[in-house]
């Protein structure tokens, strides 16, 4: 089906009217994007962040008369009259397919793969982790997700015990059965993350070493490796927590930190922990330590 998009600036303040507005003069779809390259940083909790100059983009069906839309905008006074808009039309594609011809395996550290189902496998040897996108964050493609995966293959995971902690896709946890971990505990707010962690454990057959809990029903254990590749906000709320999941001499990742957030996470950390490494990959970074054992404090 062909689409035509339109597009309208508007300030921060009246980005979300706008947005309403659209669905209900018909939009397929209506998404928010920046108009003038502003970082943005973590929002807080609750808060829903949008830049100052924001583009609102209105998805409709190419049969849709978008002058009547325009005018409908302007008569219930959302945009005022001469307001500056610009509509593209898009080529009608198998968006699926082009997705899926853009989806390649990927190679994290010296060992470890990361590849969609439909893709020939490029090394039957590797460690081969088999995971399509789909209900929960974490195919390997984000940054922090990658920082994670390369520290994974770079440690010593044989008959380990692991944690991780907002485990989304389950791609971490997996990846550390993949690398020779003996068992995974796989915690997340969100229960579609805990079916999509289950579905992706049977899909890698490693079902039977991985367990999923919600935070008010994760078990109180220690791990010999927990990670954590969330926000620094509740990294910093949770600290406690993480940090009581990692045993006296065990090892701890943390990751989904902006550059400029990982020396304070570092330092926040590193009451427990002896900070091993801060890495950076674009304009995320992640932080490994390890517990201090009670001879070491």
């Amino acid at each position: 089906m062909p689409w035509i998009q339109l597009k309208i600036n508007v300030k921060a303040a009246h980005a979300e009217s706008l947005g309403d507005a659209l669905n209900q003069c018909g939009a397929q779809a209506v998404t928010f994007v920046d108009a003038k390259d502003t970082p943005m940083y973590e929002p807080k909790p609750g808060e829903i962040m949008l830049w100052p100059d924001t583009t609102v983009i209105g998805l409709f069906d190419a049969n849709d008369d978008m002058q009547l839309v325009v005018e409908q905008l302007v008569s219930d006074g959302t945009i005022n009259q001469g307001a500056v808009y610009a509509l593209d039309q898009l080529e009608d594609k198998d968006w699926e397919r082009e997705w899926m011809d853009n989806f390649h395996p990927m190679q994290f550290g010296e060992k470890l793969w990361i590849c969609p189902s439909w893709r020939d496998i490029p090394d039957p040897d590797a460690v081969n982790v088999m995971l399509d996108p789909g209900l929960a964050f974490g195919t390997g493609t984000h940054p922090t997700t990658s920082l994670c995966l390369k520290w994974l293959d770079s440690v010593p995971l044989h008959n380990k015990q692991v944690v991780d902690f907002g485990c989304g896709s389950g791609i971490l946890g997996i990846a550390a059965l993949k690398l020779g971990a003996e068992h995974v505990v796989a915690i997340d707010i969100d229960p579609q993350a805990l079916l999509a962690t289950r579905q992706n454990a049977q899909h890698n057959h490693v079902s039977e070493k991985i367990s999923v809990f919600l935070p008010n029903a994760q078990p109180d254990m220690k791990a010999d490796v927990v990670v954590a590749n969330i926000l620094a906000s509740p990294l910093r709320e949770l600290r406690s927590v993480i940090t009581n999941y990692c045993k006296p001499g065990g090892q701890l990742i943390l990751s989904g930190i902006l550059v400029e957030q990982a020396e304070e996470i570092a330092a926040l950390y590193a009451s427990d922990f002896t900070i091993d490494d801060i890495s950076h990959q674009g304009e995320w970074a992640s932080v490994a330590g390890t517990r201090r054992t009670a001879s070491s404090t």
